[in-house]
């Protein structure tokens, strides 16, 4: 019997999943079953397109591939095989991730089999061979209710957490619930011991908030990421505040929680509504990476970064993520990017223009922030 033929990821083929993801309108997990890869894949092609875009504009020449000449000679052959399978090590980065490695498989490679590729890239046939399916609706609906508890008692961990869902009638175990709350991006918030250093160029900035008197517009900035549900996956939000008037700066939407959509949101806020003096954040990867601490450095901004594991350090953006969340998100079930997107941009205009805040007197965070605040009668 005559086995398969195997699927070929071709460099058209991984441009074609990358800019849908880059378009943004289907989570990773709609795009992976539609395209019969792995989620992994999708995430790297898509962070790979945008980092060589730029190749695109410099008139870089791509490099031939080596080419091996046949020869009826056992120990040439040999010899040619050798020297295509070191070339073939040459392109590839080798101190990389798993995730990374998988990616760096080529599929109908005319000198390399897959399998050597494997044993080449120290990865196992059958992680190659696997075919991503599409979230599974229960995992969906855990997630949901894991989100919306999470507003509710950050402090639970995932023991909580799985007693949780098995109150609400899942037979589910710990590991399960583990995995979910990562792909969310939560954890149980509380003080920790610091068990792991930074990646190269995460640097780790303290806390500058304590004990300071936040006055006016524009002298603390804050920013965090939050998982927003959707009818088939899910996507990441990020918003930028203004400390003192509550006031939302910029927002973006990704399928996938890179730090590109995060720096894209941090030089719109800069180029529409001036510098702050001071811009906290979480200790996130994204928040620590040189992309996104180097712009705010190039305009001269004091970097403040939560201590590990307290969420009221960045109380008035866990705020936001409560009202976006019971206000919005959890009213509609979205059934794509694109009508998350146009809901979101509905939903902060509403929030800075005509929504009252308790906190700032039952005036609007637009009010406040360009000082248009009357006195209200008693």
């Amino acid at each position: 019997m005559m086995s398969k033929k195997r699927q070929q990821y071709s460099a058209s083929f991984k441009s074609k999943v990358a800019l849908a993801a880059l378009k943004g309108e289907q989570t990773t997990s709609e795009i992976a079953a539609r395209f019969q890869v792995h989620p992994t894949m999708v995430s790297t092609w898509k962070r790979e397109l945008m980092e060589n875009a730029t190749d695109l504009f410099e008139g870089k020449k791509k490099t031939s591939k080596p080419s091996n000449e046949p020869s009826s000679d056992e120990l040439y052959r040999e010899i040619g095989r050798l020297t295509v399978e070191r070339d073939f090590l040459s392109r590839k980065p080798r101190s990389v991730s798993r995730q990374r490695r998988l990616t760096m498989i080529e599929r109908g490679h005319p000198q390399v089999s897959t399998s050597r590729q494997c044993e080449l890239l120290k990865l196992s046939r059958s992680s190659v061979y696997y075919i991503s399916r599409a979230q599974r609706h229960e995992d969906l609906d855990m997630m949901y209710l894991l989100d919306q508890q999470h507003l509710e008692t950050p402090y639970y961990g995932s023991r909580k957490m799985r007693v949780h869902l098995q109150h609400q009638g899942y037979r589910v175990n710990r590991k399960r619930v583990q995995r979910l709350m990562r792909t969310m991006g939560i954890q149980a918030v509380y003080p920790r011991p610091r068990t792991s250093t930074p990646g190269d160029g995460h640097r780790i900035h303290p806390y500058l908030l304590k004990g300071l008197r936040i006055d006016r517009p524009n002298q603390v900035w804050a920013t965090d990421i939050t998982y927003l549900p959707l009818a088939r996956g899910f996507m990441y939000l990020i918003a930028i505040i203004d400390w003192y008037s509550r006031k939302v700066l910029s927002w973006r939407v990704s399928n996938t929680m890179d730090t590109d959509f995060c720096v894209d949101a941090l030089e719109e806020a800069l180029q529409r509504h001036g510098t702050p003096e001071i811009f906290n954040t979480d200790q996130g990867v994204q928040f620590t990476s040189d992309a996104f601490t180097s712009v705010l450095k190039e305009h001269g901004i004091r970097i403040s970064m939560d201590g590990k594991g307290c969420y009221h350090d960045n109380i008035f953006v866990e705020r936001l993520w409560r009202s976006v969340k019971y206000e919005c998100v959890y009213l509609t079930a979205f059934e794509d990017g694109h009508h998350l997107k146009q809901s979101l941009s509905r939903y902060f205009r509403h929030y800075n223009r005509t929504r009252y805040h308790q906190g700032l007197d039952y005036h609007t965070p637009n009010q406040v922030h360009y000082q248009q605040v009357t006195t209200l009668a008693a």
